[in-house]
């Protein structure tokens, strides 16, 4: 088993353990001690499970997605590096979750970014630890594709936000506006491209 292979098994929970760790998270509100980064995280985490929820129950693939992601090749283990608190993981790990549902011989696998540096370091965006990020192995533990932590709309919203000198909150109030009107589609067209190239037996 390769190196990455054997990291994501020590470390990584399966989807039905990360949506229990994701709840106890959301139920466990931080003791009066807590620093304001802990607090607002507990916050982000409650606000992102009724996301998550949400979506889960809402979001399917377009049809060309839905092709293209039969003809993968398999099986492949998804590494997807994650906090229940990073709202943009709640918009897009839904979407990433049913795709790998949809097929038996996708491994989907979620670490917490905060636990394991040691993986997240590996996958860093222009040398930060940004997330969400998801990494596509094959059977040997080879890198068929990388994708996070954002679609580029999403991206572009949040530069024209900070361009503007608009304040975290308000930047974060017009992320999850583009999310919930755009109701998945970025996310969509970007993995149409992603899978288009692996599909054809090359590397996105």
């Amino acid at each position: 088993m390769s190196e990455i292979l054997e990291l994501i098994a020590a470390a990584a929970l399966d989807p039905a353990a990360y949506q229990a760790e994701f709840e106890r998270q959301a139920a466990t509100e931080p003791g009066p001690d807590a620093d304001a980064e802990t607090r607002e995280h507990w916050e982000f985490t409650g606000l992102n499970l009724h996301r998550t929820n949400r979506i889960a129950r809402t979001w399917r693939p377009s049809a060309e997605l839905a092709a293209l992601l039969a003809r993968l090749p398999g099986p492949q283990t998804w590494l997807a590096v994650t906090e229940p608190w990073c709202g943009d993981s709640a918009q897009c790990l839904p979407c990433i979750a049913a795709l790998a549902a949809a097929r038996d011989d996708i491994d989907l696998r979620l670490v917490l970014r905060d636990a394991h540096p040691e993986i997240m370091d590996r996958y860093l965006t222009n040398g930060s630890r940004s997330i969400p990020i998801l990494v596509g192995l094959d059977a040997a533990g080879t890198e068929l594709f990388r994708w996070g932590p954002r679609p580029a709309a999403a991206q572009d919203v949040v530069v024209a936000a900070r361009a503007e000198g608009l304040a975290k909150p308000d930047v974060l109030e017009r992320l999850h506006l583009f999310y919930g009107r755009n109701r998945g589609q970025a996310l969509d067209a970007e993995f149409v491209a992603v899978f288009a190239a692996v599909a054809g037996g090359g590397r996105a």
